[in-house]
């Protein structure tokens, strides 16, 4: 039986860059992306989950998962799969309807 968790997504910095203009750093240090998603069993420190941007797949790895009273889900944080992130992929977070962006705080 599938249950529903929320994965509150770490992802890398990465530098865009734009014709004719300087580059620009996204430092993500602080930003995390919070999505539902479904899965057979609570994820594991250490485990691989998939999720998707729009409707392209990619894993992340739980670092940890705990109970949310105040949500009333499990909260799996996780990082990105790899160590960069695509424009493409960045673009797809911020424009997914299904990821919310939260600043963490100072």
């Amino acid at each position: 039986m599938a249950i529903e968790v929320e994965v509150n997504l770490r992802v890398p910095s990465l530098t865009l860059q734009e014709d004719g203009q300087h580059d620009r750093r996204v430092d993500n240090r602080s930003v995390r992306f919070a999505r539902r998603i479904r899965v057979e069993r609570v994820p594991k420190r250490d485990e691989t989950v998939s999720a998707l941007i729009w409707e392209t797949a990619f894993d992340c790895t739980v670092t940890r998962c705990d109970w949310s009273d105040d949500k009333n889900v499990f909260v799996a944080s996780c990082v990105f799969g790899r160590r960069t992130i695509t424009r493409a992929e960045y673009e797809g977070l911020m424009t997914d309807p299904d990821w919310t962006k939260h600043e963490l705080p100072a």
